[in-house]
């Protein structure tokens, strides 16, 4: 990411090629050196990155900005806008691509140097005062030396030219504004804890800006230190390679399979959607319309409903009338332990903690205790584990014998129970 943006700054700033003109300011009393305008930048980027919306640009530019490789000469927030507003590019020995992660004495050194000089485009901002504050609290011990590091910076940039040294405190001061940001703005430097735990080396390289070496530091409020970095091992190596083994034998799908799966999806519930499709009967809190309420009275499913129970075995399941439905059909065939099992499993888990244990056994007994009267046929793994369980009862303890007895039904009794008079005739006299 960083090369692809210090390619388009560099273009930026190259005038054989086009680049933005930089100039030179004249405002009252003094001069503004090496400026460009925002409203150059937007342009600059719609005709050499081919943007036709100035809203693409302006966001664009401003991602640019937040990085800290063009900013604005008077403001602490890092954003670009499409004004006569005056910025200045980084000097790259400031860019984000160095590994910067600076310490907080090298923050303190800024903020106490900044105060040192008696001019109002180096005042300190509240925020920074603030930040100043606690890390003299936090600094106590050694403050005076932070306070001489301060003092012999200050002297080696009074020796420099007046313009350069005016460049050179604002380019210091955007890369604090990067480092250290104005509350409220995003912290482009932080790292994602989540991306850090997946990283090989998730600490970045500690760099003192001004060539202070403390080997211990003491934890400040501001920015909390890293962590040394732990050498890469065989282990490491050996679990990198299961990792990335594991994500090879993963089962990807093309993109126009998932695509062509959720339009088929949406196309199926298209009609229980009251957002897309007005409901049938109409809400009756919106409408005055008791219809709906004298259906549910009647506990006569309608066309819809039963229909829906034909997209899958979940939504019989979910449905109350469907479930009973689909019970009252499989006791007709003498076969509805699964679905009583799976309907107590389901109950076990909304159990109180006190009544789990006793829930527990008496479903081991009705289910797959030996000469169990309702007994379930289970395959010889999935019983073990259950067995194994069950001497530590827990709401989770027939999970994997319900999973397998979901799948036992799935693929036979619900297909058989779609097909059934039961379920038709309810299709049928909806229909009509």
């Amino acid at each position: 990411l960083f090369w692809q943006i210090e390619d388009i700054i560099t273009r930026m700033q190259d005038d054989k090629t086009g680049g933005v003109p930089i100039r030179t300011v004249k405002s009252f009393l003094s001069k503004i050196p090496s400026v460009v305008t925002g409203s150059d930048i937007v342009q600059w980027l719609m005709k050499n990155l081919s943007i036709e919306d100035a809203g693409e640009a302006i966001h664009l530019g401003s991602l640019i900005a937040a990085q800290g490789y063009v900013f604005p000469i008077s403001d602490h927030v890092l954003t670009l806008k499409d004004d006569g507003t005056f910025y200045r590019f980084q000097a790259p020995y400031f860019w984000p691509s160095n590994c910067w992660e600076p310490e907080n004495t090298d923050y303190a050194i800024y903020l106490c140097k900044r105060t040192m000089q008696n001019k109002a485009r180096l005042e300190l901002a509240d925020y920074e005062a603030e930040n100043l504050a606690r890390l003299q609290r936090a600094f106590a011990r050694k403050w005076e030396f932070i306070f001489m590091q301060a003092e012999a910076q200050v002297k080696i940039d009074r020796k420099k030219d007046k313009t350069e040294r005016k460049i050179l405190d604002s380019q210091e001061r955007a890369f604090w504004d990067v480092h250290r940001p104005v509350p409220g703005c995003v912290n482009t430097t932080e790292m994602d804890i989540r991306k850090c735990r997946r990283m090989k080396n998730p600490q970045k390289v500690k760099k003192s800006v001004y060539g202070v070496t403390e080997e211990s530091q003491p934890q400040s409020p501001v920015h909390l230190p890293s962590q040394p970095v732990r050498k890469t091992t065989k282990e490491d190596f050996r679990k990198q390679i299961t990792f990335l083994n594991m994500q090879i034998e993963r089962h990807c799908l093309k993109m126009s399979k998932v695509a062509e799966s959720l339009i088929a999806y949406t196309e199926q519930y298209v009609e229980y959607d009251p957002f897309i499709t007005p409901a049938e009967p109409s809400n009756p809190w919106i409408s005055d319309d008791a219809a709906l309420w004298d259906i549910e009275m009647s506990k006569e499913p309608s066309q819809q409903r039963v229909k829906r129970w034909g997209f899958s075995m979940d939504e019989v399941l979910k449905d109350p009338v469907g479930r009973d439905q689909f019970l009252r059909f499989l006791e007709s065939e003498f076969s509805s332990e699964n679905l009583r099992f799976w309907l107590a499993v389901q109950d076990l888990k909304k159990q109180p903690l006190q009544d789990v244990t006793t829930r527990v056994e008496e479903i081991w007994q009705e289910f797959l205790a030996p000469g169990a009267q309702s007994a379930i046929n289970l395959d010889s793994h999935s019983y073990e584990k259950t067995s194994q369980n069950v001497k530590d009862p827990g709401r989770y303890t027939y999970e994997d014998a319900q999973e397998h007895i979901y799948k036992l039904m799935k693929s036979d009794s619900y297909t058989r129970f779609l097909r059934s008079n039961a379920y038709q005739d309810l299709l049928l006299a909806k229909k009509k």
